[in-house]
């Protein structure tokens, strides 16, 4: 397994969680890593990016403000610090490694994926 992805669970609106990734040294070194999720019966999407350098991020709409993506290259890891959670927020979260060093939100640019870790949000 080259991406670990782990945090999930369930918890109430309001609540925080956060979701961590292990990648493997080759997957995590000078690319950038995303957390992307996707819902039942709807699309993967993209939620958030984090350059290789862990200077620049990126967030999707829906979830600015609320979640923190950040990296430890140290520990080949990536985090996503959710907090304000809604129940649109349910999905398997799956985290990525891209081909590239800078973020990007585009699927195709992400050649590694985890398997999914499950967040449900209860109203």
């Amino acid at each position: 397994v080259q991406l670990q992805a782990s945090g999930g669970g369930l918890v109430q609106a309001g609540a925080s969680l956060r979701l961590s990734c292990v990648a493997s040294r080759r997957i995590f070194s000078n690319n950038a890593m995303g957390w992307f999720r996707q819902a039942p019966g709807k699309e993967r999407e993209f939620v958030a990016a984090i350059n290789w350098k862990g200077v620049s991020t990126d967030y999707a709409d829906s979830v600015k403000d609320r979640f923190i993506i950040s990296r430890d290259n140290a520990k080949n890891t990536v985090y996503l610090q959710m907090s304000g959670l809604k129940p649109e927020d349910t999905a398997e979260y799956y985290c990525a490694g891209s081909m590239l060093s800078s973020t990007t939100r585009t699927r195709n640019t992400y050649r590694y994926w985890g398997q999914g870790t499950l967040v449900t949000v209860s109203s």
